[in-house]
């Protein structure tokens, strides 16, 4: 036990750095992980909620009321996004400027569907456009966007199927298909071998 406080070895200084690094990038690799599967979630949460902002801005609901009926209403599928809005609606109601509190949610999200929405929705408040209609085409957009990318995926899988298929299902249906075979032909020709007449 005292060599290992009185000997500083080669090996010990590069365990020293190896594990300095360790400890300087995981925690950045974990905040980046954690990071990301916030945004995904939030990412397939975000075309529901938009729907029920629709419905909400079409009913007659304004758009902070908005902002926190979606809120209560997302909860169940996405928390983050759900917490987002009710930020969102808590910052308008102490009095910061809208255009401000949705840059702030755009931000803090880091999604582009997110600023997308967000820059739509400070355009409709600054012309005076129906905020109905706007949220309306956007949530078509992204109902298209989403099947484009569900479309995308399933195309690709044909590829990444090939794979497996070579190495792991192919040798399979081979030894099945062929075994039998093998075993025939070993026990004619190679009597030594299989035993045969």
């Amino acid at each position: 036990m005292t060599k290992l406080f009185y000997r500083f070895t080669p090996d010990m200084f590069l365990i020293c750095i190896a594990l300095a690094g360790l400890g300087f990038l995981l925690p950045n690799i974990y905040i980046w992980l954690v990071a990301r599967g916030r945004q995904s979630a939030m990412e397939k949460a975000l075309p529901d909620a938009l729907d029920l902002m629709v419905v909400c801005v079409e009913s007659g609901l304004g758009l902070d009321m908005t902002f926190k009926r979606v809120g209560d209403e997302i909860r169940p599928i996405d928390s983050n996004l759900s917490d987002e809005f009710h930020l969102t609606n808590l910052e308008i109601r102490a009095g910061r400027p809208r255009d401000e509190s949705f840059k702030d949610l755009s931000v803090r999200t880091g999604l582009s569907e997110v600023h997308n929405l967000m820059t739509i929705l400070v355009q409709t408040s600054r012309f005076g456009t129906s905020v109905a209609k706007a949220l309306r085409v956007h949530a078509d957009a992204m109902r298209v966007k989403r099947r484009q990318i569900a479309e995308e995926k399933a195309a690709k899988s044909t590829v990444k199927l090939i794979f497996p298929l070579i190495f792991f299902i192919f040798p399979a249906i081979f030894v099945v298909l062929v075994g039998p075979a093998a075993i025939q032909i070993a026990t004619v020709l190679f009597p030594v071998l299989g035993g045969g007449k």
